[in-house]
């Protein structure tokens, strides 16, 4: 078994087909077709389903692909260590729940390698695909969140997988709506405000469990729900139909637009964002750059990871009025749960 050979049935998987994997590795297809018989018949399994509809891996060939991308991603560490920028087309994924915050990391990432030649991707995608995207070494890095509902079920899904969650923050709830919402100018919102509004959700497709909800409260019955795949859709039902969406608050007005608010949810449950990463695998001097650029994202002077390539710090637009910080680690606006009592007397003397 050879490094060359892992690479041929990566690419293989990836793209579907021998003919497109072929061209992309510069070799014949019967060359391709050999090198993996060989490497089957050295492993003693079938890797792939052949069939006249094409090719795809097997049970066992999924198993034994998640195995060689932790090789082929062990690989590129020493290649990276010993050989620096100079190692060639750097390549590098990360998978994440609908984060602005995300986003502006992975920009900072290219920024700083985006070189001649360079192979990234960034994932907004559904979260039992995050989870099996770093399970499988499709990527590097996974986002999203836990809380008190849907931890223990996330815990026991990522132990099996091998994976760890590490907390990247704890986020107040907040509430997305548009600038012209009716209850934009209010300093604080309860649940019973939001009952006439359409409620905005990311959809989960086939694993569609409360527990994977991007959104918390996702158990909390509304009259009006819709369901969206793409975070420009939801902003522009949240315009469009004056709906709303919880989340954490953190927003970036140059990503998300300047007509969606960030409004403080008066509700004690938090958001523990953070990312996850496979178990067996060490981090690539890519996957350090990335959480150096999320940390210096979301907190001001915050300790880089070991290894990690300085980046400047930025500071969030608007973290959202629940989630700001005085230099001392105190919240800003005060004693959360004392202003959300004050709101919901004030609401229901009204």
């Amino acid at each position: 078994m050879t490094l060359q050979q892992l690479r041929y049935v990566v690419m293989v998987a990836d793209t579907g087909t021998i003919t497109e994997a072929a061209n992309r590795l510069y070799i014949s297809q019967p060359s391709l077709t050999n090198a993996i018989h060989e490497l089957e018949k050295e492993m003693g399994i079938n890797i792939f389903n052949r069939s006249n509809k094409g090719i795809s891996p097997s049970i066992e060939g999924e198993v034994f692909l998640g195995y060689a991308r932790q090789v082929l991603e062990q690989a590129k560490v020493l290649e990276d260590k010993y050989k620096g920028d100079d190692g060639g087309k750097k390549s590098f994924c990360v998978s994440t729940q609908h984060y602005s915050f995300a986003v502006n990391a992975f920009v900072d990432l290219i920024k700083r390698y985006g070189q001649d030649e360079y192979d990234f991707s960034i994932r907004e995608t559904q979260t039992y695909e995050i989870i099996d995207d770093v399970a499988r070494m499709r990527s590097e890095i996974g986002i999203l969140f836990m809380n008190d509902f849907n931890e223990k079920v996330l815990n026991k899904i990522l132990r099996a997988n091998d994976l760890e969650f590490h907390e990247l923050f704890v986020a107040k709830p907040h509430v997305f709506i548009s600038r012209k919402h009716p209850l934009a100018k209010n300093d604080i919102i309860i649940n019973e405000e939001l009952e006439a509004y359409p409620y905005l959700s990311f959809e989960q497709g086939e694993h569609n469990s409360f527990y994977f909800s991007e959104e918390i409260f996702s158990t909390t019955e509304r009259k009006k729900n819709i369901r969206v795949r793409d975070r420009a859709t939801l902003f522009n039902l949240l315009i469009g139909l004056n709906g709303y969406t919880v989340c954490s608050g953190v927003i970036d007005e140059k990503l998300n637009g300047k007509d969606i608010i960030s409004v403080p949810l008066a509700d004690e449950s938090d958001m523990r964002i953070g990312y996850i990463v496979h178990r067996k695998a060490i981090l690539s001097r890519l996957g350090n750059t990335y959480l150096g650029a999320l940390a210096n994202y979301l907190t001001a002077g915050s300790d880089e990871p070991e290894d990690s390539v300085k980046i400047p710090q930025r500071k969030l637009q608007h973290r959202g009025r629940f989630n700001e910080m005085r230099d001392d680690g105190e919240p800003a606006c005060g004693d959360v749960r004392e202003k959300a009592a004050e709101h919901m007397r004030r609401v229901k003397t009204t």
